[in-house]
C-alpha cells in the first residue's frame, strides 16, 4: 500500500525459527513465510532482506515460553514477541538504514492526541491487534505506520487483489508460530528434563479433598475444563496451579471468580506515569471481550486491578491490558490475583 502511494519501501523480514511442528501453513512467521515477502517485493518492485534473529527468538521467546509453563503459568508469547524482539529490532535496523518510519501489518491504529500519539484498537474488532502491543515503548509512535488499522480484512484482501500481490488468497495464520500444531503440553513436555517435571494431585478446592493425579503442571492453565479426566458430581475447572507441591486446585464455576489481579513490568503509553488511581476496561487474555475496572498504579511500574465484578480465568503470565475506550492505555503482566472463590 505504501509503495502504491510512492512511498520509498524497503521491505525486511525476521528469521525467527527453522521449523515448527505440524502444519507450517497455519502459523504466522514461518519460514515459508519468507519466500512469500519476498515474491511480493520483487512483484511490487523494491528491495527486500532478511535478518537473523533464531538465537534470540530461542532465548527471548521460546524458553521463556517453556519456563512460564514449567512454573504453572500460562504465557503470551507473542505480546513479548512484538514489545521486545520485533519492534525493538527493526526499530534499530530502521535507524541503520535511516528510515522515516517503520510500518508494519498489525491492525492498530495511531492517532495524534495533545502532546501525544496514541494507540487505537484496529476498526476490524475480529482482528484487533491492539492487545499485542501494549508494550511498545512509549516514544516509538509517531515513528510508526499501520497501513491496515483501518480496514476490515475482507477489505484488506480486496485491495491485495487489486494491487495484484501474490499471498492476496493466502490462508490466515492461527496458531503460535512455533507450536503450528497447537499441542503446548507436548511441546513444553520434550523441552523440560524428568527433574523439571511438576506432577501432583488434583485437589477440590475448599476441601483440600484429593481428587486424582497428574503427571505435570505444565499441561494445566488456569481456567481449563477439558482434559483433567476427574470424575464428580458437577464440571470442575482449574481454579490454582501450586508450581511448589504440584496441587491443581479445581472448583466448579460459581467459585473461580477473583475480586483483582497484581500486575507488574506496567508500560503506559498514554502518560509517563498514570494517576494513582483510575477508571477504565481491562482485557486479561487476547479473545477476552473487556470488563470494567478500578486500576491503582505505584511508581515502581506495578497496578492492582480490582474488577467491578469478580471475573474468571485471570491467569498469571497473561498480559492485562488497560482501554479508554478505543485507546490503549497501556497494560502489565499479571503476577497474581486476589482472593479465590469470591461468588
Amino acid at each position: 500500500m505504501l509503495h502504491a502511494e510512492g512511498a520509498s519501501v524497503i521491505g525486511v523480514s525476521m528469521r525467527l525459527y527453522a521449523t515448527a511442528q505440524g502444519d507450517p501453513g497455519k502459523s504466522c512467521c514461518s519460514p515459508d513465510d519468507l519466500l512469500d515477502a519476498r515474491e511480493v517485493a520483487t512483484a511490487s518492485g523494491f528491495p527486500f532482506y532478511v535478518v537473523n534473529y533464531q538465537e534470540e527468538f530461542q532465548k527471548r521467546i521460546v524458553d521463556y515460553f517453556v519456563d512460564e509453563y514449567r512454573r504453572g503459568r500460562t504465557p503470551s508469547p507473542c505480546v513479548l514477541c512484538n514489545d521486545h524482539l520485533k519492534f525493538d529490532t527493526l526499530i534499530d535496523r530502521m535507524n541503520e538504514l535511516e528510515a522515516d518510519s517503520l510500518a508494519t501489518g498489525h491492525y492498530v491504529r495511531t492517532a495524534e492526541r495533545e502532546g501525544y500519539t496514541a494507540l487505537l484498537r484496529g476498526v476490524d474488532r475480529n482482528k484487533d491487534q491492539s492487545y499485542f502491543l501494549f508494550g511498545l515503548r512509549r516514544e516509538l509512535l509517531p515513528r510508526l505506520r499501520f497501513p491496515l488499522g483501518g480496514l476490515t480484512k475482507a477489505q484488506v484482501r480486496e485491495l491485495a487483489l487489486e494491487l495484484k500481490v501474490p499471498t492476496a488468497t493466502k490462508p490466515e495464520s492461527q496458531d503460535i508460530c512455533f507450536v503450528a500444531d497447537g499441542s503446548y503440553a507436548n511441546f513444553v513436555g520434550e523441552r523440560l528434563d524428568d527433574a523439571e517435571i511438576v506432577a501432583g494431585r488434583f485437589v477440590l478446592a475448599g476441601s483440600g479433598r484429593e481428587l486424582g493425579l497428574h503427571d505435570g503442571i505444565h499441561r494445566f492453565t488456569v481456567g481449563q475444563r477439558r482434559g483433567l479426566r476427574v470424575a464428580w458430581k458437577e464440571p470442575l475447572y482449574v481454579q490454582s496451579i501450586d508450581a511448589t507441591t504440584g496441587d491443581i486446585v479445581l472448583a466448579p464455576a460459581v467459585e473461580l471468580g477473583v475480586p483483582s489481579c497484581v500486575l507488574e513490568r506496567c508500560n503506559w503509553l498514554r502518560w509517563e506515569q498514570p494517576p494513582t488511581e483510575f477508571e477504565c476496561t481491562a482485557q486479561i487474555r487476547y479473545r477476552h471481550s473487556g470488563v470494567p475496572v478500578r486500576v491503582r498504579a505505584d511508581e515502581n511500574g506495578g497496578a492492582v486491578v480490582t474488577f467491578v465484578e469478580p471475573e474468571r480465568a485471570v491467569t498469571p503470565g497473561q498480559a492485562c491490558v488497560l482501554y479508554d475506550g478505543d485507546e490503549v492505555l497501556g497494560g502489565g503482566w499479571i503476577e497474581s490475583t486476589g482472593a479465590i472463590g469470591v461468588k
